[in-house]
């Protein structure tokens, strides 16, 4: 693996820069699931980081690494939500402007929430391609920083720290359930993981509508889908560019698995119903993936990321409603 360009030490480095601001998160075991499949199932709850998902690692990293005229710019993201709240986040803990782009299809909770925290919003057409064009004409107008959302090699060594925390606290484990998108988060994790033992299965999990890395992977190069809308928006759009991503996924990823938007709501009810966790769409494909018996290999001590929590609570509510009624009738 030292044809990749990341290394362990930028792992490790990573997690002793984001320290005070990006938690380590719980992992908690899963009696339910674990009598569904017959296996040891854990859940690492990125979804109670400090902003609801796992990429305030990344975003913390990257920015802490840069150079201090640099940050004092000011930085820029590109998000559907979760990447820019992370951003907004740090951003306001160091004192620094942030300007966050979004489709206008991201949810209005997290645009909500990204204003709270202190950051520009500027919603910019109706998919994460188009908001990134206008994003990119501001930074070569203001000379403000881009904070990529996966690919760049400090973002997924932050995100890589989340394979740390699993290893340390679930040594055992031998298959890792991760949600998939532009692979920073399975790149970063898998990579720390396969370091420790290569034996470790890797299992990706997208959404049917529109899984961009998971068709990527099948083409053996990157390429253009359809965006449409999904339960999983965390997950959806483009991948362009993944230079660092693509390869690493492709090197590190075991199996890929695509669920359905029924077996992702049935995944947001169960983690609120037997476990009281609020997660989010893209957060829940992991669980998704579990509950439909899609995974095909699994061994016996299965980890579980739980990507992020930020999910409208009307949204999640009529999903809950729904499910009860379907099992009720």
């Amino acid at each position: 693996m030292t044809d990749i360009c990341l290394t362990m030490r930028d792992i490790y480095s990573a997690r002793a820069r984001i320290a005070p601001i990006a938690r380590k998160t719980p992992l908690v075991s899963s009696p339910v699931l674990a009598e569904l499949t017959g296996r040891e199932i854990t859940l690492k709850l990125e979804n109670l980081q400090e902003t609801g998902s796992f990429k305030l690692r990344g975003a913390t990293n990257k920015v802490l690494s840069l150079d201090p005229e640099v940050r004092q710019r000011g930085v820029v993201a590109v998000s559907s939500g979760n990447h820019g709240r992370g951003v907004a986040y740090v951003a306001r803990r160091l004192g620094l402007r942030a300007v966050v782009f979004l489709a206008d299809t991201v949810p209005a909770n997290k645009q909500e929430a990204i204003q709270k925290l202190g950051a520009e919003v500027a919603v910019r057409g109706s998919t994460y391609e188009e908001a990134s064009k206008e994003a990119h004409r501001l930074v070569e107008k203001e000379g403000l920083e881009m904070i990529h959302p996966y690919n760049d090699p400090l973002v997924i060594a932050g995100q890589g720290t989340v394979g740390l925390e699993l290893l340390e606290e679930f040594p055992d484990l031998d298959t890792v359930v991760i949600p998939l998108s532009g692979g920073g988060l399975l790149g970063g994790t898998a990579f720390a993981l396969k370091s420790a033992d290569s034996g470790i299965h890797v299992v990706g999990v997208s959404m049917e509508k529109g899984a961009a890395m998971v068709e990527s992977l099948r083409a053996g190069r990157v390429v253009e889908i359809v965006e449409e809308p999904t339960l999983a928006h965390a997950l959806a759009g483009d991948i362009y560019p993944c230079n660092y991503t693509f390869p690493l996924v492709q090197k590190t990823i075991d199996e890929t698995v695509l669920v359905s938007e029924e077996e992702i709501a049935a995944a947001m009810a169960f983690a609120l119903e037997k476990h009281h966790l609020v997660v989010e769409g893209g957060g829940a494909v992991g669980i998704s993936a579990l509950i439909s018996g899609k995974v095909k290999h699994l061994g016996k001590h299965v980890a579980v990321v739980i990507s992020g929590g930020n999910v409208d609570m009307s949204v999640l509510l009529r999903v809950a409603r729904e499910h009860l009624d379907q099992h009720s009738s």
